[in-house]
């Protein structure tokens, strides 16, 4: 499978999408749009991993980078910033609609992946189900604080990955939280990881393994991929 990253932008959607685009050679039409965490963007090593790893399987991925963070280089989003980043997920789903016949996914790391969810749980017809990693489950330390509002709306199967360590959330507390939700959900755990599911730490597993896993529970909850 040949694969390559290049930028990407479409203009022409109101909030622009803007990103980095995998393409395979050849695919299997399936396409995942991922988004990053509050304090990053689409260049994160743990997205690059990912994406690499789908785009190997046959998947048209884009690391998309939210609207807040096109308009501010550095910082994180403020409140006022999730519905339009909502929105710039939309588009982006738009956009990639025309680059795949098959299904397609959506998800990211923390808050890109809360947005997500909470997307899909206004509109369920937009994907075919969701990639989470690290849902910040609750603020560090503030458990009686849960973002589960919109979970009993979640009506696509989802992939929740979740770092052993991760004070945004207790893998009790997840197991709970997996409950309200009326469609399958798959919890994969990664020990010792914390909520950036640190690579970088020897008790972690590296990049390219850690996306080999994601790929394979991924593979588990959604099925085999048509190639």
């Amino acid at each position: 499978m040949t694969c390559a990253a290049q930028q990407f932008a479409d203009t022409a959607q109101d909030p622009p999408v803007r990103g980095f685009l995998h393409q395979p050679a050849p695919g299997n039409g399936d396409a995942l749009v991922l988004a990053h965490g509050a304090g990053s963007n689409s260049q994160a090593p743990l997205l690059i991993a990912v994406a690499n790893a789908f785009c190997e399987a046959g998947f048209t991925v884009l690391r998309c980078n939210l609207p807040y963070r096109q308009d501010r280089p550095q910082g994180p989003p403020r409140p006022g910033d999730a519905a339009r980043d909502r929105e710039g997920l939309r588009n982006a789903i738009r956009v990639m609609r025309t680059m795949a016949p098959g299904r397609l996914f959506l998800g990211g790391h923390s808050y890109g992946g809360r947005q997500s969810s909470m997307l899909l749980a206004e509109d369920p017809h937009l994907a075919d189900g969701l990639l989470l990693l690290s849902y910040p489950l609750h603020p560090p330390r503030k458990p009686d604080q849960l973002r589960i509002k919109h979970l009993p709306d979640l009506h696509v199967p989802a992939l929740f990955v979740h770092g052993t360590r991760d004070p945004f959330g207790s893998t009790e507390e997840f197991q709970q939280a997996l409950a309200l939700i009326p469609a399958k959900t798959l919890l994969l755990e990664v020990q010792n990881a914390g909520h950036d599911l640190d690579i970088r730490k020897k008790a972690v597993p590296e990049e390219g393994a850690l996306a080999t896993r994601i790929l394979s529970a991924f593979r588990t909850l959604f099925g085999e991929l048509a190639v």
